[in-house]
Parts: C-alpha cells; structure tokens; sequence
C-alpha cells in the first residue's frame, strides 16, 4: 500500500441532457484519444504518479516517482493535456523521496508534497511554485519533535482562504511498525501506531501548525491514507483508512474499512468517524496499493471510492471496487456501489474526480485482464446511475511483474474533459514503467 524506504522491492514490479452527452461521447473508442508519454526523458523506473489541474488557465499538472534515483518526477501542459513541458526532478528530493501528492491554490500556486527520511525523522516535504508549475523555489518540511518516528503517505489541499493543510501518516515509534511487502508491488502493514495526522500553514507553506490528530485513538488508531478535500466555505472532509487494533501493546493490526471525517474549525477537532461502505467488506492486511479515495463536485455532492478483499461465495478470494456519494456533506453514505465488473483477486485501485452537480467520473488501475494492468474510466450520475460501461483508456497493457505505482491521476478539467494519468511497463518500455496521460472529450 506504501512505499517505505526499508521495504522496497528489488524493482517496480444533474440534468439528463448533460448525461446522455456523456453516455454518447464516451462510447467513442478510446483509442482515438491522443496519449503523451510524461517522463519519456526520465531515466529509471517512473511510477506511481498524482495529478492536479488549474480549470481556470487549463493546465494539468503530474507528479510521481521517478526522474532520476530517489527522486520525485514533474511535468506540467499548459494545453489541457494535450502535450507536456520536458520534466525535472522536484528540489528536496535528491535522495528516497516517495509518496507524491499535488493540488492547485485558488490563486494558483502549485503545492507538491512526498514524504522524506533523514537522520532520525521521516516527515513530508513541501514544494511551492508560483509561476504555475515552471519552476518551484520554495522548500519546507514538516518536522515532527518526537524522535524515530514512523511517516508516510501524504495529501493536500489548499482552503478557499489560501491556508495549506497537509494531511499523513503519522506514529511517534517507528519500531513498532512492521511491513507486509509484495514482490510486485510495495508494502503494507501487518503492526504498528498509525494514525492520520493533519498540518496547516497559513503562510503559504513557510511555517507550520504542530501535529493534530484525525483518527481517534491516538497514538495507536491504526488508521493511515487520508486523502482530503474542501469545502468552498472552508469545511475539511477527509476519508481513510480504519484498521482495528487487536493488541494494544503489540499494535498488531485487523482488516480495515474507510471512514469519514471532518471539520468545521480548520483542522482542531474532527466530527465522529462514520464508515463508508461497510457493507462491502473489508480491506485486507496485505493490500499493498494506496485504497481510498474522495472527491467533490461543483453541487458540493461527496465521492468516496475503495476497494475490499474477502472470500467469494462459491470459494475463492476476489478483490472489489467500490463507490458511494453523499449528498449531507458525510453525515450519510450510499450503500456502496460496484465499480469494475469483474471480482478478481487482483489490484482494483480506484480513484474518483467530480464533474458537474451530481456527476463522478470513477477510474481504476488493475490488471484483471490476462494481457496486463490497463486504466480504465466509467462515469457515474446520483440521478441515473451509471451512464457508461467500463472504457479502456490506456492503449497498451503493462507487464503485471512491474510496479506501475500504488495510484494514479485524475482530473475534471471542465464539465466536458477528463484528464488521466498512470504508470505502466508496456511494450516496448524498456522493462520499465513509464508515466502516460491522456485526455477524454465528454462533449464537442
């Protein structure tokens, strides 16, 4: 699910005329669609990749691991996707840098977070540009006080009011976490005090709030992967990732599921969690790809998407991609949603980007498919259901014995266009994974 530093693999292993226009444009094959190779001069392995767009210049912004040893990959396109500026490794990340995220500030500035470890500590990282993704020539770390401590996985969001909030994985003892790592893939956690923590600057990244927990039960919650988003009065909405937390001296962990959270007061106090999408099961401990994430649209609707593992009736394990929306801002859920078609007992990771009032656009990475990982988009209305089938996007597969990265990126560039992104090592690659994006007409 992470990407630890002592973990890592040996190689990357609402109204129906708007819905029938989607229904309609996206039918179109989506091999017609024009797909730029990002970090084509990138050396290395590229992977795990995290997008962002600017809707009122038109930029898409992509940021993943990779261009060059430890580094952290950039790109931006300053024509809606279409092609991509030549890329460069993000400042501060000269050494391990992993776990990328990215937003725009309503004033446009770009913030790039990942996660660093250096002497004692492990903490994220900041990035700030202010000449829309050209150059970025403001570094700050978030520095916990407590020694040895245990990071990972941050996420972003920058506050109508321009105040930056990073959220993370966060616990004060790093040796009581311990790892379940996959050969093609990276890690998750089999013990350990994780809890979801969250930061704020109100100057633009140059300071810092101290640590606030999310989850409750710190600082053992056993709670990671805390994707934001907020309001435009200023509300927090964050969802996560809940494991149980079976001994409370050994931190030894019990499948998870996602829950909802927010608040009203910048961060200081967070509403009781509220499960999203129980019903569908749970998170396994050896789910090693990042799981969860939320969104919003532009009628305030919320988006939550997930993916569980369990036993199939008729025996045998599958993996399942979910959705559910709310539309009381998280006090009540959907019941959850199948995604993808198929149950296979491979990676379903699934991400969601809101459109207009009552639209999502859901996309997912996996490789159920016999040929390889692909990515693959759906579009979904809280009126009508689903408006489409799953569409390919990718044009290729990529090898399954190649890390494509634990998410990928996806954007509502405007009511009418969709961005993606993804890491994949298809033919002709080089064995490796390269980072790929494309942009999806819904209306002409």
């Amino acid at each position: 699910m992470r990407r630890p530093r002592r973990c890592t693999p040996t190689y990357f292993r609402r109204t129906a005329a708007l819905a029938g226009l989607v229904m309609l444009l996206l039918a179109t094959p989506a091999s017609a669609a024009p797909i730029a190779t990002v970090s084509a001069a990138c050396p290395g392995q590229n992977a795990e990749v995290e997008q962002a767009a600017d809707r009122s210049l038109g930029y898409v912004y992509e940021m993943w691991m990779g261009c060059g040893p430890g580094a952290i990959g950039f790109a931006r396109s300053t024509d809606g996707g279409r092609t991509f500026d030549p890329p460069f490794a993000l400042p501060g990340t000269e050494a391990n840098a992993w776990d990328p995220a990215i937003t725009v500030a309503p004033n446009g500035t770009v913030y790039a977070v990942f996660m660093r470890a250096r002497a004692d500590r492990t903490y994220p990282v900041l990035d700030a540009s202010y000449d829309h993704g050209r150059t970025f020539t403001q570094v700050s770390a978030l520095i916990p006080p407590q020694r040895n401590n245990w990071g990972d996985r941050p996420f972003v969001a920058v506050a109508p009011d321009g105040t930056v909030y990073v959220t993370w994985d966060y616990g004060p003892e790093s040796k009581s976490v311990t790892y379940i790592c996959s050969p093609v893939g990276s890690c998750s956690f089999a013990t350990g005090d994780l809890n979801v923590v969250i930061q704020k600057s109100s100057d633009g990244g140059k300071t810092w709030s101290p640590i606030t927990p999310i989850s409750p039960g710190f600082p053992a919650s056993g709670a990671d992967s805390a994707p934001l988003v907020i309001e435009p009065g200023g509300r927090i909405d964050v969802l996560y990732q809940g494991y149980r937390v079976t001994n409370p001296k050994t931190y030894t962990l019990a499948p998870a599921n996602s829950y909802f959270s927010s608040s009203t007061d910048g961060g200081a106090t967070w509403s009781p969690p509220v499960a999203v999408g129980a019903q569908g099961g749970t998170m396994s401990l050896a789910e090693w790809w990042i799981d969860g994430a939320i969104a919003i649209d532009a009628g305030g609707d919320l988006y939550a998407t997930w993916d569980t593992q369990g036993r199939s009736p008729g025996g045998g394990d599958n993996d399942i991609g979910w959705l559910s929306f709310s539309t009381d801002h998280g006090a009540t859920w959907s019941a959850p949603i199948q995604v993808p078609a198929d149950r296979k007992p491979v990676p379903h990771v699934v991400e969601v980007a809101g459109g207009a009032p009552g639209i999502a656009y859901v996309g997912w990475l996996s490789d159920s498919s016999p040929n390889g990982y692909a990515q693959y988009l759906r579009t979904f209305s809280i009126a009508r259901g689903w408006l489409t089938e799953a569409m390919r996007v990718s044009r290729a597969f990529g090898d399954p014995a190649i890390w494509p990265g634990d998410t990928f990126g996806i954007s509502a560039l405007s009511p009418s266009t969709v961005v993606l992104s993804w890491g994949s090592a298809v033919p002709g690659s080089r064995h490796q994974s390269e980072i790929y994006s494309t942009r999806i007409m819904q209306a002409r």
